[in-house]
């Protein structure tokens, strides 16, 4: 069963099945994350959060642009309060693609720039198609990718985030995959297959189990390592006590397949 509905000008939320779909569609503007198109989105994501149906969460985008970034046009003859407005929307944007307790997907085709870059590097995982390209140009127009900064060089590491950012150079899709920006590359007429395989895959599993990991992952990755080992010591003993990992458990040893209450 799929229920659609608009949730801003430029955005769509669906639910097919398991999984939450988030579409961008101004695609003729190569979907730029407008102040609107990001409350839409965030709103988009909290409303899947809520939902117990949506088990896995999917943004993509219609037209040759997943997203070419900030709409310049709200940056132009603004006061500093404006402008400092402008990139706290699209920081909660980005802090809820974590917060929620599903796993984010960014389905890419076409260009991913600057904050379309942060969004892809933010997601827990991105699938692209082959013809799909990256780049932090903000350097060229006077205006440093500071934000999507702290995404990418999270994703790829320090050097090859400074050479995007210093250098605006295009990155082509393999190239993100090898650098660790996506998670996996597709034939570009795959592609919306690839990540609908991959979302049901995922939502096979326990919802609560998934949720647990998925936030442990960014408990545990900015920690030195002891901190972590703690952290997750503690995170795998109370998951072990959940309804859904004895049953997962019990299953193994019983040889038959699990039965999740997602509890």
């Amino acid at each position: 069963m799929s229920d659609s509905v608009a949730v801003g000008e430029a955005v769509a939320v669906e639910v097919d099945g398991p999984v939450g779909v988030i579409t961008l569609g101004a695609e003729r503007r190569r979907n730029p994350l407008s102040t609107s198109t990001m409350r839409a989105i965030t709103a988009g994501l909290r409303g899947f959060d809520d939902d117990a149906r949506v088990r896995v969460i999917v943004i993509r985008a219609l037209g040759p642009a997943f997203s070419a970034g900030h709409d310049l046009g709200e940056l132009v003859d603004r006061t500093l309060d404006d402008e400092r407005a402008v990139f706290a929307t699209c920081t909660e944007l980005m802090r809820t693609v974590h917060e929620v307790r599903q796993p984010v997907i960014a389905e890419v085709a076409g260009m991913a720039f600057a904050a379309g870059c942060q969004l892809v590097a933010t997601c827990d995982l991105a699938v692209a198609g082959r013809s799909a390209r990256f780049s932090t140009p903000g350097v060229r127009i006077g205006l440093f990718c500071s934000t999507p900064m702290v995404a990418l060089s999270r994703a790829v590491g320090r050097k090859r985030a400074m050479h995007m950012l210093l250098t605006g150079e295009v990155v082509d899709a393999e190239t993100a995959l090898e650098w660790g920006l996506l998670s996996g590359v597709a034939d570009d007429a795959d592609l919306a297959g690839t990540v609908r395989e991959l979302a049901l895959r995922i939502a096979g599993s326990s919802a609560r189990t998934v949720s647990i990991g998925k936030q442990a992952f960014y408990r545990q990755i900015e920690l030195d390592e002891a901190a972590a080992y703690d952290e997750m010591g503690e995170t795998m003993a109370t998951n072990a006590m959940t309804c859904d990992a004895q049953e997962g458990i019990s299953a193994f040893l019983e040889k038959r397949e699990p039965v999740w209450t997602d509890s």
